[in-house]
């Protein structure tokens, strides 16, 4: 069992064309613009994309995800899921940063989710169950590796993947359809910036209220326990995969404290459990995270 708590300064330098890219990620989830500037994809060198793979289906909504994955593919590749931000309620696959993970030997599955304008929780982690479970089904379709599957998200993204992390075989928070005879538990998580006790967050302003509240479907202090449920600080046991979790100190958005606890609770629990906080805000983490996250990956994910 190993643990790291430490702030890292500095940002390290990327290549431009990954920096824009992330920029427009953030801005994306932050600000209004034109639809088709927003929903661009990102484009990875040296990597096949198939995208629009359909996950799910509820009712008359077709859920789907971008399958990146290396050119030149020899043996089966461990698999990251990429979780968007955006609020639950904003956001998509397109504009995922981990995507450019393909690069190094992993398929990463970039997924949508059903925002909180379709439906209120627990449809978003029913959704993120789902898309593990159909990647398990269709492995060896895609050449991947269904024991090596981690999962990476930003802000809400990270929430849902702390979420997916901690609530490995909840049967309230499963949901239904195809292909539950495969699990949806993950192998390792990295959760950047990501809500993990939705209780502790409710005198933060009124767009952190709203968004909370979106995701719950009413006011929190009318759905206290929906909260709890929704909560990944909620789920913590021994049994957790290990987690990196990222976080910057200047955070306005969703406070520090909040992955500050989720690390105490997982590692009093006996998860392998990093903490990495940096002397950013909300927005810039990813820049930092991308590359703790790529690390974290090759030592949790890649066979020896």
């Amino acid at each position: 069992m190993t643990s790291q708590y430490r702030v890292v300064g500095g940002m390290r330098r990327w290549h431009a064309w990954l920096a824009v890219t992330i920029t427009a990620a953030v801005l994306g989830a932050e600000i209004a613009q034109p639809v088709m500037a927003r929903r661009r994809p990102i484009e990875v060198a040296n990597v096949a994309v198939q995208r629009d793979l359909v996950y799910k289906r509820v009712n008359d909504i077709a859920l789907t995800l971008d399958l990146y994955r290396p050119e030149e593919v020899s043996g089966l590749l461990p698999v990251i899921v990429c979780v968007h931000g955006g609020h639950w309620g904003a956001g998509g696959k397109e504009r995922c940063p981990a995507v450019t993970l393909a690069q190094d030997g992993y398929a990463v599955a970039s997924i949508d989710y059903r925002r909180t304008t379709t439906a209120p929780f627990p449809a978003q982690i029913e959704d993120c169950k789902a898309a593990v479970r159909w990647l398990r089904a269709n492995a060896s379709t895609y050449h991947l590796d269904p024991d090596h599957i981690g999962v990476c998200g930003y802000s809400a993204g990270g929430h849902l993947a702390a979420l997916l992390g901690t609530s490995g075989g909840v049967p309230e928070l499963e949901g239904s359809g195809d292909n539950m005879e495969y699990s949806s538990r993950v192998q390792a998580v990295c959760d950047v910036a990501g809500p993990a006790d939705l209780l502790a967050m409710t005198n933060l302003g009124p767009k952190p209220t709203f968004a909370i509240e979106g995701l719950i479907g009413g006011p929190l202090e009318k759905n206290k326990a929906k909260a709890i449920a929704a909560s990944p600080i909620h789920y913590v046991s021994k049994d957790d995969p290990p987690f990196l979790i990222v976080h910057g100190e200047a955070d306005r958005v969703v406070p520090v404290e909040q992955s500050q606890r989720l690390y105490e609770e997982l590692r009093k629990a006996g998860v392998n459990a990093t903490l990495k906080i940096l002397p950013v805000g909300h927005g810039a983490i990813q820049l930092d995270a991308l590359k703790d996250a790529e690390v974290f990956f090759d030592a949790t994910l890649k066979k020896r």
